[in-house]
């Protein structure tokens, strides 16, 4: 994203925004449907001139109807409430937990890739993955989804999220309940202890679903699960984000992927381009394209090439970003071209 704004005081927020829009009404490329996107505008005229732009209209606008009063943002706040939290002795309740850890790998796997530090002592996040081979990642059913709801009265204060990476959060669990909650997680299929590695794969519809789209999606994700269904060498891998997307559109965002996949047509064939070192965190950074792109059979292949030049070459705890940082794109590229005889 390009900074037009270093500071905003937020009783301005709406009037900025509404700045920002009528100038991409009306100068942004309604004549082309592939180009109709405020990104485009932003490039074409260059930050400087859209930022001008944007604080001339707001200099018309920004004492109007929609200046955002004190009472007002005093009045949205009023619907963003904590929940009832109760006072835990954190210490004991981890101390009944660790008990159970020590006696059951599968839960001890759960526990440190499923659930997630809170801010409140005696209380633990839990994402319940939507990633289990042989589903569409991110895919959940009618009846799967009644079963969150219950889940979501009894062990969360009646809420759930949606993330980013298609799964779901229950965000207030109690840590006491944690190993009862895994228990059903597990008979309802959505204890898969693979929350941010390699098989939480991102992945868009692709061409099973989407008019858009210039190649599957899904049935590369799966590949990929099936590939690497060895979780002791997932999780040795360590944290790594795998995206597909099935067209430029990047709706799986491959582009920001630790390791990308977008779906290509040539010549009415589908094959994939491989992206490196792209990064949604802090460090943002978009991914470099390996090289040419590959025939969906190969990708499981391809992806096993890139993770071996990453274990061959990582030091001590090095994460997949960190290397590839430090060695770059060469090594990777000529692991996956090398011709063999």
């Amino acid at each position: 994203g390009s900074l037009i704004r270093e500071f905003l005081p937020e009783n301005d927020l709406l009037t900025y925004l509404e700045s920002i829009v009528r100038i991409y009404n009306l100068h942004g490329r309604r004549d082309n449907k592939y180009k109709a996107r405020i990104k485009i505008l932003v490039k074409a005229l260059g930050v400087e001139v859209f930022t001008k732009m944007v604080e001339d209209e707001w200099a018309h606008i920004r004492d109007s109807q929609t200046l955002l009063t004190d009472k007002e943002i005093k009045r949205a706040k009023s619907f963003f409430t904590e929940p009832d939290y109760q006072t835990f002795d954190g210490t004991a309740a981890w101390a009944s937990i660790n008990s159970i850890r020590s006696e059951d790998t599968s839960f001890a796997h759960w526990l440190d890739h499923n659930t997630h530090a809170h801010k409140i002592p005696g209380y633990r996040a839990v994402t319940l993955s939507l990633k289990p081979t042989g589903v569409a990642p991110g895919d959940i059913t009618d009846s799967q989804l009644e079963a969150i709801a219950d889940l979501a009265e009894r062990f969360s204060f009646a809420e759930v999220r949606v993330t980013h990476y298609q799964n779901i959060v229950l965000a207030d669990v109690e840590v006491q309940k944690l190993h009862a909650l895994w228990a059903e997680l597990k008979t309802l299929g959505f204890a898969t202890a693979n929350v941010g590695t390699l098989t939480d794969i991102i992945c868009c519809p692709g061409g099973d679903y989407c008019s858009l789209a210039n190649a599957k999606s899904i049935p590369i994700a799966e590949a990929i699960q099936r590939e690497f269904d060895d979780l002791d060498y997932v999780y040795d891998l360590g944290e790594l984000d795998l995206n597909i997307s099935g067209c430029m559109n990047a709706c799986g965002h491959h582009h920001i992927g630790h390791i990308g996949i977008l779906g290509v047509d040539k010549k009415g064939e589908e094959f994939y381009q491989i992206q490196l070192g792209g990064n949604s965190k802090n460090q943002a950074a978009l991914g470099e394209v390996l090289g040419p792109s590959f025939g969906a059979a190969e990708v499981p292949t391809i992806i096993r090439k890139i993770l071996e030049v990453y274990l061959a070459a990582r030091s001590a705890e090095e994460s997949f970003l960190d290397t590839y940082h430090r060695i770059g794109l060469s090594p990777f590229k000529e692991k996956v071209y090398a011709k063999t005889h």
